[in-house]
Order: structure tokens, then sequence, then C-alpha cells
């Protein structure tokens, strides 16, 4: 038998009626507690029936009598007066405040939107992150005073959100969220958003971890963010109709910024989705978008300027892909009529058939696997040849080795007015032909239709890269590397579009809601404030507390007093 006996942990607890903090300054209270000498564990929860359940599962079980709206703190301990010791230094922990600008005091914060705006009056955003009982009502004091709010809350009701969004869109303005984790606006990212390079990719999604997981393998890929708005993950629902997801392709449609925009989201309620796929398909911009759990194609699709894709990281390789051809300068004068492709590889050609086919249909071909013309020596509206095909070959050699059918049938394409574009391949190698840019050149040269063409081969063949693609390029012709890059330009020129039904009009959100400088007022999260004002944004703390002290009955009649006032 031990000398001394071991004695049971001593369980006490105090009660705050209606004492609210945001959830980041109770958790450095509950570790700043369990730190202390003499005690084993602590707790330090809103009173909610989840929470006291959490508590009894460790061990921390309290008999208090609170309700959801009280602070509940309990702490195990070696004593009795190791626990009375702890529960007495509450309040001198609890002024023990999380970093932010100037380190403000908290006496000295504003307790109201409307005090806050007169120490930062140019703030444009309110974030917050309140209780989501609360947050409602916040959220339509910053509408009504002309602010764009950033909801973090969630258990906001429905309801709640439909008017709330629907009296920002009629206002120009924006609530993003309920529920909403990430935004990149001006150069500041709020909540949860990685510190990611500016460029020429604007981001609209539901999911902060989808928005966070895009953004940073575009960042990744050497490219970057114009802006990234966060919508709640209701907002695709039936009942809210997408509202956020409209205004911010909207927004990010007119932002000189943005080049290309994503879309990415849980799936949408059906109409919602062919709303949205009017709105893309009609802008002037290329928007990828990736839906997730629904069925997604198995390459990626286009449907005007729609492209749709099936993981996250597809998203932001297209995306990176497209902003460079949108840097890329069209012809005053798009290029019109069929494309005819001549090529010497039959893996390329029927490459640029699964290119082509995006944007140009019908597309006639000599390979049994697509659309097959009865003549091969006679093409029809677009065509793609593989002239190294048996037909072309019997009694002839390879068009790599001797170049004379193709340069017959690049004059005849040409000789067609309703021709716009040739794409050819040059493939260079041990084998091939000496200089096939140097006989290719003349034709170019003298040729009508554009001419495009794709050259395969390394600095070490005996044609000599550079040499080939400077020829090529002197006779007019545009040079690619790859087919993929060959086909992006041709479908700047050629490209066709069908014919959509315009979306509505909407009520315009000013550009000023998403570019620097940016200034905010934050209700909650003191780490929010604390992240704004370090990325250099001007940033005001609001002290809140629940109103009536969290009594919701003298709450609820204070607001109807105050609307009737």
């Amino acid at each position: 038998m031990n000398d001394e006996e071991e004695t049971e942990p001593v369980v006490r607890w105090t009660v705050r009626a209606g004492s609210y903090h945001d959830s980041v300054v109770l958790m450095q209270l509950q570790r700043a507690l369990a730190a202390l000498p003499g005690v084993h564990d602590a707790g330090v929860v809103m009173a909610t029936a989840a929470n006291r359940d959490l508590l009894a599962a460790s061990d921390l079980d309290a008999g208090a009598e609170a309700g959801p709206d009280d602070l509940l703190i309990v702490v195990k301990a070696e004593t009795e007066d190791a626990a009375r010791e702890a529960l007495a230094r509450v309040d001198a922990l609890l002024r023990v405040r999380p970093g932010g600008e100037g380190g403000d005091a908290q006496e000295d914060r504003p307790r109201s939107l409307a005090t806050a705006l007169k120490q930062l009056p140019d703030a444009r955003w309110v974030l917050i992150s309140v209780p989501g009982r609360y947050a409602a009502d916040v959220a339509e004091d910053a509408l009504d005073h002309g602010r764009n709010v950033f909801l973090y809350s969630d258990n906001v009701p429905l309801d709640r959100e439909v008017a709330l969004k629907t009296k920002a869109r009629d206002r120009g303005l924006l609530v993003l969220g309920p529920d909403c984790g990430t935004a990149v606006l001006g150069g500041v990212g709020f909540g949860f958003a990685n510190r990611v390079r500016r460029g020429p990719i604007g981001l609209v999604g539901a999911s902060g971890t989808g928005l966070q997981a895009v953004m940073s393998h575009i960042h990744h890929l050497g490219s970057g963010i114009s802006q990234a708005i966060g919508t709640g993950g209701r907002d695709l629902s039936a009942e809210v109709g997408g509202i956020t997801a409209e205004q911010s392709l909207d927004l990010l449609a007119r932002d000189p910024e943005t080049r290309v925009i994503v879309l990415l989201g849980k799936p949408p309620d059906q109409e919602v989705k062919d709303q949205l796929m009017a709105r893309a398909c009609s802008a002037e911009k290329p928007v990828v978008a990736y839906f997730l759990g629904a069925e997604v194609p198995l390459h990626e699709e286009r449907i005007g300027n729609l492209w749709q894709v099936s993981t996250l990281d597809e998203v932001a390789e297209l995306a990176v892909r497209l902003t460079e051809k949108a840097g890329m300068v069209q012809q005053e004068t798009p290029t019109s009529g069929y494309v005819r492709g001549l090529f010497s590889g039959g893996t390329l050609a029927y490459e640029a058939v699964l290119g082509l086919r995006r944007f140009v249909v019908p597309i006639w071909t000599n390979f049994s696997t697509f659309r097959k013309l009865d003549d091969p020596l006679r093409s029809r509206e677009h065509t793609v040849l593989d002239l190294g095909a048996d037909e072309f070959t019997v009694g002839r050699l390879h068009p790599m080795i001797d170049q004379d059918l193709r340069l017959r049938r690049l004059r005849q394409e040409d000789a067609d007015p309703e021709v716009g574009v040739i794409l050819l391949d040059v493939v260079l190698g041990d084998g091939a032909h000496a200089d096939p840019a140097g006989e290719l050149a003349p034709v170019i040269a003298g040729a009508r239709a554009e001419v495009v063409v794709v050259v395969i081969g390394t600095e070490d063949d005996p044609q000599g890269l550079a040499v080939q693609i400077e020829t090529l390029e002197r006779a007019g012709a545009h040079v690619f590397r790859t087919v993929r890059d060959a086909l992006q330009w041709i479908e700047l020129q050629v490209g066709e579009l069908p014919e959509l039904e315009k979306p509505p009009e909407l009520p315009a959100v000013p550009l000023a809601t998403v570019q620097a400088p940016v200034a905010a007022v934050n209700f909650g999260l003191e780490s929010f404030q604390a992240s704004l004002a370090a990325q250099g944004a001007r940033v005001v703390q609001v002290d809140w507390r629940p109103p009536a002290g969290g009594n919701e009955k003298l709450a609820s009649l204070l607001a109807r007093m105050k609307r009737r006032g």
C-alpha cells in the first residue's frame, strides 16, 4: 500500500451568463487554463447541449445551470485550491487578446457598425463570424449601410440567406456566404486564404478548400489570381438560385485584371446550372467549370466559352493554359472558312481531330474512327488527313521523305475559297526529308489561306530545329511546337460558338468592390482582423456582444421597437 493515497481530481466551473467571446479567444483561454499549475484539463465553451456532451466525454461533466447563450468554464485540477486559483484567473486571461493592428485595446473598440464606419468610412467590406443566430442581423445592418458582406458564420437560416442575397443583388452589393471560408479580393485574403501571387485568373467557388486547392496549384504552375470569390455552400441550390455566383461571374467578366474565370461548386440545381452555363458561355472570357460529384467528362469539354473538366488539378492547369491563349494577339478580322489538316503523322492527325471537334463541326477524315470521306482525294467542310495512310503511299514514298503529294494537296486546299486555315506538321529527325521547311516555304509564302505548322524535333536533329522554324516563319507560317498550341491559335480565328440565349442584366457590382486598397470592418473572430492587418489592409474590430445579453425574447422586442422607430 502506498504511503500517500491518490486523490480524485476536482472538477469545478463558473458560468458567465450572456457572455460572448469569439471562438479563438475561448480556445486561447482553454489552453491557458490547462497550462496552469495543478490543472489537468479545462473546457471553455458556450453551453449548448452538443458542447456539454463533448465536455462530458472528456470527463469535464459540469452540473452547472447554463443555457446555450452562457459561457461555461470548467477546470479539472489536482486540488480544490488549484481549481479555485485557476477560475480566479479567468478575467486576467481574457484580457490577453489575439494580436491585431496596433494591438488595439478592447475598451477602445467601437460597439456598432455605425461607429466603426466613422473610424473607417471607406470600408467596403464587413466580415462577420459571430454565432449564426445573430449573423443575419449583423449582415442586414451592413447591407443597410451600403457595405458588402463576407459571411463566415454558419447556421444562418436559409430564408434569411435568400433575403440577404436578394437585397444585396438589388443594391449592387455582394454577400459571400453564409459559411464562406475563403476569398481573395484586391490582393488580400479573407478568412482562410493562401498567399498567392497576383495574376490573370479569377475564381468563384462555394468550397473554401476547393478555392484554396486551385489557387495554390495555379501559383505552383507559375500563374496567379486576380480575385477569388466564395459564394457559400447553398448558393447553387434551387432556393438561393445562384445569386452570388451569377453576380461574381458578371463581375469577373468586367474585371480588367481577369482574363480567365474558374467556377467551382457542388452539383447545382439544374435550373441554376442552366443559368450559370448561359452566362458562362456568353462571356467574352473563357470559363473553366468543375462541379464536384457531378457527371464529368473523360477529357476537357467545351461549350461556347465554357470548359468543363474532371478534377481540381485540371481546373488549374487548363485555366493557366487558357490565360496564355487569352494573351495572344488576335487578328483584327478573324479568319473565316474551313480548316484543312494535312499531316504526315497519323497520331498527330488524330490528336488534331480530337482538339478541333471542340469548336468546329463536322470534321471529315480518312481514318475509320471518325467521319470518313468517300473520296480522300477531295476534302469537304473541315477535313483532317493522314497523308501517311495506305491509300496515299501506294507506289510513292512516305510524306516524311517525299513531300510532293503534300505540296500538291497544299496548293489544292489553298485554291478552295472556302478554306481559311491549313494545318501541317513538319517532323524532323534521321531518315526524314533533309529540308522540309525549305521545300514548303515557297508554297506557304504564296498561300491565300493562313498556314499553321506544328514542328516536331530537337536542335540535335540534322535538319536544325531553329533553322526550320525560322524558314517557315519567314514564309508567313504560324509555327508551334505542339498540336495543342496550334489548335488554340486556330480556335481564336475560326471557333464556332453556339447561339445561346443572353442572360438577364444584373445590377452592376462596382469593380471597386474587389480592388485595392482593401478596408474592412470585422465582427467576431479577431484572428481575421489580425490576418487582414498583416496583409496591409486597414481594418477596425468591433467589440460585438449579443443583443440584450443573449436574451432572445428581449432582443426580439428591441428589434421590433427599432423597426417601428
